[in-house]
């Protein structure tokens, strides 16, 4: 099978037109009021490797209804008039996401490496607690 588009071709075009922010920088945003980290990945993910202090949860899957306010899904925290930083683990599913968030008019960035390098480069991570 051929597909018309590969999905490092999508990437590679959302990456042109989008927002990056290197992972030294995004250290540096941690805390401040006016930054909302946003983690798209599954759940699981964030179970394995713990996640960014702070950050919101929001399913890939779902993200397009939970940024719309004409959603019945719509999430009061992209109401918030802040800068949005979205991640994954490597990038791709956010640099996919803040493309089709941007064509939506939501203005968004995204972590250019994803969680890979966050805790490498010394960006604190915090671990779930167990599950019961």
């Amino acid at each position: 099978m051929s597909l018309k588009t590969s999905s490092a071709d999508m990437v590679r075009d959302a990456r042109a037109r989008i927002k990056e922010v290197e992972t030294a920088d995004a250290i540096d945003m941690l805390g401040r009021e006016d930054v909302q980290f946003v983690d798209l990945r599954d759940v699981r993910e964030r179970e394995r490797s713990g996640f960014i202090p702070g950050s919101f949860h929001a399913p890939r899957g779902m993200i397009e209804f939970w940024v719309d306010p004409d959603s019945l899904y719509f999430k009061d925290v992209f109401a918030q008039d802040k800068k949005f930083v979205f991640h994954c683990a490597s990038g791709w599913r956010s640099a996919l996401t803040v493309a089709t968030l941007q064509d939506m008019g939501f203005e968004a960035s995204h972590l250019k490496e994803g969680f890979s390098t966050w805790e490498a480069q010394g960006g604190p991570v915090e671990k779930p607690a167990p599950r019961r």
